[in-house]
């Protein structure tokens, strides 16, 4: 049974609203998305802004650290709990799945930098998603087709990779949508996008925040099962399809 460390780049006060509104926090919200990819998983969840400490290392298949909703960027000092805690998985040599935040602080941690978007937000999907020539090689995005589209949220970006990272996929708005690094002992990979988060709870919870339009909204909470939904968002109805969105999630656990 494999057993997986699960790093909730969040504090509690940003987990709350996800927690009323959908009963669960972002660790968790992970863990029930890779449950779905594969039933024999064991989950330790911890959140090293509330200061949490890592337990022991020694018992794990593999790391997740999640997407974050703080107000500051990775290369932040603030984000010391979180940064802290990837070295020592890193040091570990276990390996380890970023999205979205948790991409951004491997960058920083590596050696490279974030910040916020020149395009401002991405919000509700990442489209246009396309693959490197190395990303089309690549097990992470094994499966994937060119142009594909992920639900996301996120206002910073990857504005330099670490030296010796290799880029996976961009699209127009974030050219650094997924990259892997693989040396020195360190094994991670890691997507700007969320193909964790369901779209069917997306939708709502960004138009209930004024990210999303009513329309936009309501067509991403459709988008799964509706194909004219999907075309008025611009994308692929097979790309919203569980089975398809969780395409990276289901890779990573195969590697372990």
């Amino acid at each position: 049974m494999p057993n997986i460390l699960i790093v909730d780049s969040n504090p509690a006060a940003a987990n709350a609203p996800m927690k009323e509104a959908q009963g669960m926090t972002v660790g968790e919200n992970y863990a029930a998305a890779l449950s779905d990819c594969r039933d024999d998983l064991s989950f330790t969840i911890v959140a090293p802004y509330d200061g949490a400490d890592l337990p022991s290392l020694d018992g794990f298949d593999g790391v997740v650290f999640t997407g974050s909703s703080v107000e500051w960027n990775t290369d932040d000092d603030r984000a010391a709990p979180v940064a802290d805690a990837m070295r020592k998985v890193f040091a570990q040599g276990l390996p380890t799945l970023g999205s979205c935040n948790g991409m951004q602080l491997a960058a920083s941690v590596l050696g490279g930098t974030s910040d916020a978007s020149p395009n401002g937000r991405e919000d509700g999907l990442a489209k246009g998603v396309c693959m490197t020539e190395a990303g089309r090689d690549h097990p992470l995005l094994k499966g994937r087709e060119d142009g594909f589209a992920v639900p996301c949220v996120h206002r910073d970006e990857v504005t330099q990779l670490p030296e010796g990272a290799v880029l996976l996929a961009g699209n127009d708005h974030s050219g650094v949508q997924a990259f892997a690094y693989e040396r020195n002992g360190v094994k991670f990979w890691g997507m700007q996008y969320h193909p964790e988060l369901d779209p069917q709870n997306l939708g709502p919870s960004l138009g209930r925040m004024d990210l999303l339009s009513a329309q936009e909204a309501q067509d991403l909470e459709m988008a799964e099962r509706d194909p004219a939904a999907a075309e008025r968002l611009g994308v692929r109805v097979s790309d919203m399809n569980p089975q398809t969105r969780m395409t990276e999630l289901r890779n990573w656990l195969a590697s372990l």
